[in-house]
């Protein structure tokens, strides 16, 4: 399948947006658009928030909680970013040294209430690895939407490391002190994977993206789709302090184990 641009009007959007996934006779997942222009953008995030408005479940958690969660946040990120700044300095040129190109890559991706923002990376990947993504879907090894290969063609020698290691998601650590992410919460999707999410999908953009949840604790890449977004749901529905902090020191022993990691 080719590269398809993304210039659809609404109600094309809202008709791929409300169907099922589809899957072709190799049973790999075709993705209705891989490039998402402006506009696009704009009409998957006002479906995906006007889709919200009817959900049953509820983002557990006051004023309270959400301001100490931000404070958390800011404190979190921005330790990580100054103890973290040499080392990442350090990734960041040998990713370049290895072939010239950019150490950071950045995707759009979505969070809380279907809200577009530019996610970042340590580059992984080869510099044109969004433009091959058509040729290596058949490559999938999840049984759903989102896209993981442990050998992906694109991954270069240093992003195979930075990957198993988790480096590679340091530069959300920004992210997070920016206010686009939270340190604990569903990780952030991809438009292409959301414009196939049923309504009982998008719940888990019911709250901010992070960079860890329960998921990423239980299962990461090893874990089936449906039981990611059904974990992602149960954070939202019993979010705290106290859950929020034990997620974060299970996080920290999983990226030491490097457990499920790809």
């Amino acid at each position: 399948m080719g590269n398809t641009k993304a210039n659809l009007t609404e109600e094309q959007v809202t008709e791929i947006t409300l169907s099922s996934p589809k899957e072709n006779p190799e049973g790999v997942t075709e993705y209705p658009i891989l490039e998402f222009d402006d506009r696009a953008l704009r009409l998957l995030s006002s479906g995906v928030a006007e889709t919200l408005r009817y959900s049953e479940v509820k983002p557990r958690g006051g004023l309270g909680y959400r301001f100490v969660k931000r404070l958390f946040d800011i404190v979190v990120s921005s330790l990580g970013l100054i103890l973290l700044a040499i080392p990442m300095g350090v990734v960041a040129l040998v990713i370049y040294l290895d072939d010239k190109g950019s150490p950071i890559f950045s995707q759009a991706r979505l969070t809380e209430n279907g809200k577009v923002f530019r996610m970042h990376k340590f580059r992984s990947m080869c510099v044109d690895a969004e433009k091959k993504f058509a040729e290596v879907q058949k490559e999938n090894e999840t049984d759903g939407l989102a896209f993981k290969s442990e050998n992906d063609p694109r991954i270069t020698k240093i992003g195979r490391f930075i990957r198993k290691a988790s480096i590679d998601e340091l530069p959300q650590l920004w992210d997070v002190f920016c206010g686009h992410m939270s340190i604990i919460g569903p990780r952030p999707p991809l438009p292409r994977e959301v414009v196939l999410y049923t309504p009982h999908q998008m719940q888990r953009l019911m709250v901010k993206g992070g960079l860890s949840c329960i998921c990423q604790v239980e299962g990461r890449s090893d874990m089936e789709f449906d039981k990611w977004v059904e974990s992602d749901i149960e954070y939202i529905k019993t979010r705290s302090a106290g859950l929020d902090l034990k997620l974060l020191f299970k996080t920290i022993g999983v990226v030491i184990m490097k457990k499920g990691a790809r």
